[in-house]
């Protein structure tokens, strides 16, 4: 104990004590670090706040490294320093780099915008997305087909970023897809990762339409690495399929002039009992697209 005694004294006292401080200020780069200083931690999150604490606390550390070497004479002091801005320097210089590796053409820099960034998804998590798709987008001319009834194998999930698609079943108009909806999101859902289908409906391109597709393989291996991107895409297909119930619920017109709504529809048959049913036609085969698992009650809604 009396050693340990004896080091905290030597610790706390064994230094000279301040009698007399300077009465000169020292010199205007010592300020200036220190002006530096302050500013630089009121930096804030991300790359660009990132960028901005460490250009400035790198020049403060530099700025202190000149001092020490012109006023103090210390090397110990310059050493730490210079450290300090060189670490700043290098970490600056990552952040850079990584900024421009998360840099996108036009407009996965507008899908980022309209779609992804209201959301709160970083432009690194964004960047792996876009990854997946091998970051290319693809165009669809007019009347071209993005995929045919019977024939066309559901093999990806594509998103649209422009244009107009129009979705049939055996000639008959269902409803568009418009830009930010996904052209297949009823087929990706209907399906497991395992099982393999085909569209039941047809979607042709009524203008000239650019879209982004993800391989599903490619796709579902992303969701295993990353979950909170298997959530994101699971809430994104789960509210673009209920715009396309609501699509399809808007051209539902019943008898004496009542819509049916497909989000009350025991409502509806308490408050019409002497209205027949209504027959269930091609618009049911939309939200089926090759799908076991639907189940019929929701089906059948759809479909009135």
């Amino acid at each position: 104990m009396g050693e340990n005694a004896s080091f905290w004294e030597s610790l706390i006292y064994a230094h000279p004590t301040c009698t007399s401080w300077k009465q000169e200020a020292e010199g205007s780069i010592y300020h200036l670090a220190s002006i530096l200083f302050v500013v630089g931690f009121m930096g804030g999150s991300g790359f660009f706040g990132l960028l901005y604490v460490f250009s400035l606390l790198g020049l403060g550390f530099l700025c202190s490294s000149v001092w020490a070497w012109l006023d103090v004479c210390a090397a110990d002091i310059f050493s730490w320093n210079f450290v300090l801005f060189t670490i700043c320097f290098v970490q600056f210089i990552y952040v850079t780099y990584q900024v421009r590796s998360v840099a996108f053409d036009r407009e996965f820099q507008d899908l980022y915008s309209a779609l992804f960034q209201p959301l709160g998804i970083s432009l690194t998590v964004y960047r792996k997305i876009v990854l997946c798709c091998d970051a290319e987008v693809i165009t669809l001319e007019k009347e071209h087909c993005y995929a045919m009834q019977g024939k066309t194998p559901i093999d990806k999930l594509s998103l649209l970023v422009s244009g107009r698609i129009r979705v049939t079943v055996d000639g008959e108009f269902l409803h568009y897809i418009f830009p930010l909806q996904f052209l297949d999101s009823p087929e990706w859902d209907s399906l497991r990762p395992t099982e393999e289908g085909i569209f039941q409906v047809t979607l042709t391109a009524e203008t000239d339409c650019r879209y982004v597709a993800w391989r599903r393989k490619k796709l579902y291996l992303l969701f295993a690495k990353h979950r909170f991107i298997s959530r994101l895409f699971s809430i994104l297909i789960g509210s673009d399929i209920a715009e396309k119930l609501y699509a399809l619920n808007d051209r539902v017109r019943m008898g004496q002039g009542f819509r049916y709504d497909i989000r009350l529809p025991n409502f509806y048959h308490v408050a019409l009992p002497e209205t027949p049913p209504v027959q269930p036609s091609h618009h049911s085969h939309h939200l089926q697209r090759g799908s076991p698992r639907r189940k019929p009650a929701v089906v059948t809604n759809c479909g009135s």
